[in-house]
């Protein structure tokens, strides 16, 4: 009889017990990674613009120097490299959002920056600093601008939207709202 008892008490444990350490150990699964590690670390966003013989702060924005370097800016940032060994990555990343599809059940697909403003004002960042978010559940409480981290699989994909060209997508597994982390 005791043993039966300790089989049923085991079994017990076992069901109540498995899906929090099976939920502990798929949060411990992404890695937390900052903006910085979706940038190869030879690439410096500015190279093709050095020695251009202009100076580009004095430029006014109808000047058609200043109109064909961002044009140059924006080809040069649209094709931004990637880092390949993030590909496939379950990761966990801070940024603020750029709603893309908003649906009666929520917002769907967004994207994430890792700065306010970033992609609502011109020109957008390079596309290695833009993740292309499709949230796995629609989230109803998000917004513009608002901070979240976003936890997912990352890809090496690049895709055009209306606020700027991603190197990244991500499906959105878990979204929560932003704080930062204990130091």
């Amino acid at each position: 009889m005791n043993m039966l008892r300790r089989r049923a008490c085991a079994a017990l444990a076992c069901a109540v017990l498995a899906p929090a350490f099976a939920k502990d150990t798929k949060e411990a699964a992404f890695r937390t990674i900052g903006w910085d590690a979706l940038l190869p670390k030879d690439w410096d966003p500015w190279a093709d613009f050095q020695g251009a013989g202009v100076d580009l702060r004095s430029l006014s924005d109808d000047d058609p120097r200043a109109a064909a370097a961002l044009q140059r800016l924006r080809k040069v940032w649209d094709e931004a490299p990637l880092v390949a060994a993030l590909d496939g990555a379950a990761i966990r990343i801070p940024g603020y959002v750029v709603p893309l599809e908003t649906t009666a059940q929520g917002l769907r697909e967004l994207l994430l920056v890792p700065h306010f403003g970033a992609c609502i004002h011109t020109p957008p960042p390079p596309a290695n600093q833009i993740v292309h978010v499709r949230l796995d559940k629609p989230h109803k409480s998000l917004g513009t601008m608002d901070t979240v981290w976003i936890s997912g699989r990352l890809q090496l994909v690049r895709a055009s939207t209306v606020h700027g060209v991603s190197g990244y997508a991500l499906v959105g597994q878990r979204v929560e709202r932003y704080a930062a982390p204990a130091r």
